[in-house]
């Protein structure tokens, strides 16, 4: 049964350093579009919920743009999300332009999977290096339910297509749920180390629609306890330049196991990344809707300004102390969709 419930406040969490403290900006995760052809139930509340103007999204030469100014501030790593950022028209153009953007030295992308099939050779070959594909559940009724209509068949086929593309460091991410999929983590553990992909699990985070169904959040130690036969006894280990995500040995010393606690443990203060949305705008947290406009920087190619606004949002990046009281009421505004989270 589900178990989609009223939210409840959140127990507090231990406070990130302060900013000044902080490890300067080293990546970015640009949301390329708000659209998406699913409507997972943490993330939109409905297929109905509107999306920005067309005119108010960036092109592919501004993306572009922005991106060579955040590389000359420092940023080496870019991530492309959305909304789903493969229906955009234009990815593969956009994904070409960032790699080849002097100082870059990453480029990933996170997807629904559902139009890999198409598109993971094109994107290999314009430069894109690392995928992460969500799947919330291996049983397509299941999966249909959570993702309001999505079918999980094209998800697997997209996988398929990604290995076969030549993506080697391939990820699994699953959005943990109380009361819907905790039974299937360990089937969906063992079907990323098949394939070998390393399968992460996440905590469901209580900002945008999220912030509503707390009821079904799944702490890391729920989550742990039920890959205990999976697993070593070892702490999790972050993996260098490579975002919040903690690994965990498996028991047969080949796999691993990778969790992303934002729920229960603030990461705040090693966040290196700044998020764009996809109307253009420099937000320096998930959690928040405070931003930092730099369309104008964008229409002019002024990448000196596009650093500049760089500098701004980082100086109004918060500490932990935002995630203890992101309630629903403070939390309904933030748009997952185009934020990338």
């Amino acid at each position: 049964m589900s178990r989609f419930l009223p939210v409840l406040a959140p127990a507090p969490r231990p406070m990130a350093a302060p900013v000044n403290e902080r490890v300067a900006p080293r990546a970015v995760r640009i949301s390329i579009t708000d659209r998406c052809d699913l409507a997972c139930v943490y993330c939109r509340p409905n297929r109905k919920d509107g999306y920005l103007p067309a005119a108010q999204r960036l092109t592919a030469e501004r993306w572009e743009t922005l991106v060579r100014g955040l590389a000359q501030r420092g940023i080496r790593r870019v991530r492309i999300t959305g909304g789903e950022p493969l229906v955009h028209p234009h990815v593969v153009d956009i994904v070409r332009a960032i790699a080849r953007v002097p100082g870059i030295d990453d480029v990933a992308l996170t997807t629904n999977g559902t139009r890999l099939t198409a598109l993971a050779p094109a994107l290999r070959d314009a430069g894109l290096r690392r995928v992460n594909v969500s799947i919330d559940s291996l049983d397509p009724s299941r999966f249909f339910r959570l993702t309001r209509g999505g079918r999980l068949s094209d998800v697997l086929d997209g996988v398929d297509a990604a290995r076969r593309a030549g993506f080697r460091d391939l990820k699994t991410n699953t959005v943990a749920l109380a009361g819907e999929n905790e039974h299937e983590l360990e089937t969906i553990v063992r079907w990323a180390w098949s394939l070998d992909a390393t399968p992460r699990l996440l905590e469901l985070m209580s900002v945008g629609h999220g912030a509503r169904l707390s009821s079904c959040t799944m702490p890391y130690p729920a989550m742990r306890a039920r890959l205990a036969a999976l697993l070593g006894d070892d702490d999790p280990a972050p993996e260098p330049d490579r975002g919040p995500a903690r690994y965990v040995r498996a028991r047969d010393g080949v796999h691993r196991v990778g969790f992303i606690t934002g729920a229960s443990e603030s990461f705040c203060a090693g966040c290196d990344r700044l998020r764009v949305s996809s109307d253009g705008r420099l937000r320096p947290c998930l959690a928040t809707n405070d931003a930092v406009d730099v369309t104008r920087e964008l229409r002019l190619g002024d990448l000196a300004g596009i650093g500049a606004r760089l500098d701004e949002a980082w100086a109004e990046k918060p500490d932990g102390e935002l995630w203890r009281g992101c309630r629903e009421d403070a939390a309904r505004d933030v748009d997952m969709r185009s934020t990338g989270g």
